[in-house]
């Protein structure tokens, strides 16, 4: 068996307590790997201040901190492309996520069984730190997307995604900075790779479990996100067009995103008189999402990682 290259690349902003428990899970992966594998661990830091330099320091040999101050995840997530250019494979997860055992051999078993697709795209379950309500359970507004092994899908998550370098850099795909602290990175760089003719596949076997706040547990919060993805949405389709007038899409985005609205209304309404709390917050989902995208439409957007310190 030929020997590989492959970087964990880790993205994080101030969360050291967070970045002290991975580490050694992702350092025991490590250890599982085949001697005909090299891997290195990539920690981006993109908090200006530097923090998480003192959790990284000194942990193990194969971990390598790099500090990326520029804020915006589109920006963090390029630099650890770019610190990870002359590897085989870019294995990311974030900073709040912990993986299965085995998680790492999986993904490279699939990229190896699959045939090589220029990338796979692992599946991520939610971890609460507090028992969600029933309401948000119903809504599924943390459920993320589910296929079976080896299906190819559209466009995929970095929180668990593997990424062939080769085909990277021969597509010339790369994170778009100008998304700043917008988020849809992913969905725009993953949407790229397919359009210039990459594979990505779903491996459901390869998870981590993504911790969710208890501040996010909230209806104000998923409903805010809800109109984010909205946003994001159309702010992808809007960089993806290809050929036509921009205010053909606008249009479109604006019309789709008020009827997606409007039909949200209408469950909300129906939900109401049956007590039917799943159609209920799907109903408000769609009504958010909705919003979100036409806002797209008109030009207006917002970061969904806006900070408290800097916002760029």
């Amino acid at each position: 068996m030929s020997s590989l290259s492959v970087v964990i690349g880790v993205l994080t902003f101030r969360r050291q307590e967070h970045l002290r428990s991975l580490l050694p899970l992702l350092i025991d992966q490590v250890d599982r790997l085949p001697a005909s594998i090299r891997a290195e661990i990539l920690v981006i830091d993109n908090d200006p201040d530097a923090s998480a330099e003192s959790a990284v320091r000194d942990q193990h040999p194969l971990v390598r901190y790099v500090h990326e101050p520029v804020p915006g995840i589109a920006t963090a997530r390029q630099r650890c492309l770019d610190e990870a250019y002359g590897a085989d494979l870019l294995q990311f997860i974030d900073d709040d996520e912990e993986p299965v055992d085995d998680w790492l051999g999986t993904m490279i078993s699939a990229w190896r069984g699959y045939d090589q697709p220029a990338g796979v795209a692992g599946r991520i379950i939610p971890r609460f730190a507090v028992p969600p309500s029933d309401w948000i359970i119903a809504g599924g507004f943390f459920e993320r997307a589910r296929f079976p092994s080896g299906a190819l899908v559209p466009a995929a998550s970095s929180g668990n995604l593997l990424l062939d370098l080769n085909q990277i850099r021969a597509f010339g795909t790369s994170f778009d900075r100008t998304l700043g602290l917008s988020g849809g990175e992913d969905t725009l760089f993953t949407k790229q790779v397919v359009a210039a003719g990459g594979r990505i596949v779903f491996c459901d076997e390869a998870a981590v479990t993504d911790l969710v706040p208890a501040e996010r547990s909230t209806r104000s919060w998923v409903l805010q996100r809800a109109w984010f993805h909205g946003n994001v949405a159309a702010e992808t389709r809007l960089r993806l067009r290809s050929g036509g007038r921009e205010w053909i899409t606008r249009c479109q985005l604006v019309v789709g995103g008020a009827l997606r609205a409007a039909w949200g209304l209408m469950r909300v309404a129906s939900s109401t008189l049956r007590g039917n709390a799943r159609t209920n917050a799907l109903g408000w989902k769609l009504v958010h999402r909705g919003l979100g995208m036409a806002a797209g439409g008109l030009g207006r957007t917002q970061p969904e990682y806006a900070r408290e310190a800097q916002v760029s």
